[in-house]
């Protein structure tokens, strides 16, 4: 789960929602395992561009810090994730969302056969990069990967090339699909989403509607009124069941959402 917005209550949208995201870690409705339970973190920005980040390889519902933390941060941009492993290992370094400098990174899916490829993979990783890879994970080489093909200046081209590439390294090894994504990366500024796989068959992910016909729609739901009109949600399973407040993403598609902007269009990977 992404927000962005005017200042909120961490609280408010990561425990008292219907299908918040702590009951998604127990109840996923339309993630690939109904129960994630392999840890958790959180990421937000408060004080200067260097986001705060909280993980732990408890259950999200279990950890008693995470509730005591979420009653007392407001932030207006916020990234929270609850991991089921797809076989690296649990660890807290393995746990999203991952950062670098002032950049958050979120990954749904997998890289198929990882460990076949994972050599390719790393050793592509710019060398001033390298050293700050904290855990194991397909999704955090990913991310450095996408920071090697230039996600700081140009988030679109960098992840279609850094994709492109998994795919051509994926393939060399025969394996078929490499790539199953939907991805959520921050520079604490504009907030970017990506949804894609290699066989286009792309687990869920969707945004929130503009908060002003939402809340036409629905004026009994007394939340909504304390969203600002800037205030933008991108999550792998609606929070709530209100007709005309969730848009899909659209398969093999990228957005990008700022203040007072949002866009989305197709992607396409860029092959090396």
């Amino acid at each position: 789960m992404a927000y962005s917005g005017e200042q909120i209550l961490v609280e408010d949208f990561l425990f008292r929602p219907v299908h918040s995201l702590i009951d998604q870690s127990l109840h996923s409705r339309l993630g690939a395992t109904t129960t994630n339970g392999d840890g958790f973190g959180i990421g937000w920005y408060g004080e200067g561009p260097r986001p705060a980040v909280f993980k732990n390889v408890e259950p999200a519902w279990n950890d008693r810090n995470l509730r005591e933390i979420a009653a007392q941060v407001r932030t207006s941009l916020f990234f929270a994730h609850v991991r089921a492993s797809t076989g690296t290992e649990v660890q807290r370094s393995n746990c999203h969302p991952f950062r670098h400098g002032n950049w958050l990174w979120m990954h749904n899916g997998a890289l198929r056969d990882f460990r076949k490829i994972k050599r390719d993979l790393m050793t592509a990783v710019d060398p001033a990069l390298f050293t700050d890879i904290d855990g194991s994970t397909d999704s955090e080489t990913l991310f450095f990967l996408a920071l090697t093909f230039g996600l700081v200046d140009d988030p679109f081209g960098a992840v279609a090339r850094a994709v492109g590439f998994v795919e051509d390294v994926g393939r060399a090894y025969g394996v078929e699909a490499p790539v199953q994504m939907t991805v959520a990366t921050t520079d604490g500024e504009s907030m970017w989403f990506f949804r894609y796989s290699s066989e286009h068959l792309t687990r869920s992910l969707f945004y929130s509607n503009d908060v002003a016909k939402v809340r036409a729609l629905h004026p009994e739901v007394k939340s909504l009124r304390q969203l600002g009109a800037d205030a933008r949600f991108v999550v792998s399973e609606p929070l709530r069941d209100l007709p005309g407040a969730w848009n899909e993403v659209p398969e093999s598609s990228a957005g990008v959402v700022r203040t007072g902007q949002e866009e989305t269009r197709p992607f396409q990977p860029i092959a090396p």
